[in-house]
């Protein structure tokens, strides 16, 4: 999403000096002139790592004369974790095992040949993975006709997520959103491959289409803004697992 410009009057004007993180109620507190920040429902803004709060942290910080939030994606993020997912935790794991059903990286082209043998070269593995690492195993089909795949692996994708906390699971669901794969999305959880990477695999079809076309700059702007999405997940990811 683009930033919205610093100059909109309807944006709050920043009304804080210093920007800093404490170790308070069992996470890290994002504070504002030592006072605590406090998400949309007005909960304590409070991470569960050092590290992902000095990233939230940064975001503020790095506001100029207004506060904009669409320039602070993992802020959002956050406040999504502490607000929302507690209480929308069953059916955030039903939306992972639904994208299991029509899996991004299930559905092989039917042509041309050497499409189709771009994305098994690049789907292949991780569809491998998740059979080996999370019992989720799909079957390719070709076209873009879903067909059924099996109950157990989509359950296995639900219980997988149902076994992530708050934070872990609000990003799972969002990054799934943004590939377009629960695959993907559980590939970069587990590290398996970092977020941007997932990026251009999501990719594969709109890629091949602009080497024989081109792409016109409405939607490389939208590309542009889809990738720092997945940057900010990536660091999202990075930061849990240092703590």
């Amino acid at each position: 999403m683009p930033a919205t410009p610093p100059n909109r009057p309807d944006l709050p004007k920043r009304f804080y000096k210093a920007v800093s993180t404490s170790a308070q109620d069992g996470g890290w507190r994002i504070e504002l002139d030592g006072r605590p920040v406090k998400t949309p429902a007005k909960a304590a803004l409070v991470l569960p790592s050092e590290a992902l709060a000095a990233l939230v942290a940064s975001e503020w910080d790095a506001q100029d004369e207004v506060i904009n939030p669409a320039a602070m994606p993992l802020t959002r993020l956050a406040n999504v974790a502490i607000d929302r997912t507690p209480d929308t935790r069953a059916e955030l794991a039903d939306e992972v095992a639904k994208y299991t059903g029509t899996d991004l990286v299930c559905h092989l082209a039917d042509g041309p040949s050497e499409l189709r043998e771009r994305q098994e070269q690049h789907w292949r593995p991780l569809r491998d993975w998740a059979g080996r690492a999370l019992g989720v195993m799909l079957l390719p089909v070709e076209g873009v006709i879903a067909m059924p795949q099996p109950e157990a692996s989509m359950q296995a994708a639900r219980d997988h997520a149902l076994s992530l906390d708050d934070f872990r699971l609000t990003a799972l669901v969002w990054s799934t959103a943004l590939y377009g794969s629960a695959i993907l999305a559980l590939a970069v959880e587990q590290g398996e491959i970092d977020a941007t990477s997932a990026f251009d695999l999501s990719r594969i079809d709109e890629d091949w289409q602009i080497e024989q076309w081109g792409e016109d700059e409405e939607a490389a702007a939208v590309t542009l803004a889809r990738r720092r999405d997945a940057l900010a997940l990536g660091a999202w990811f990075d930061a849990l697992r240092k703590g």
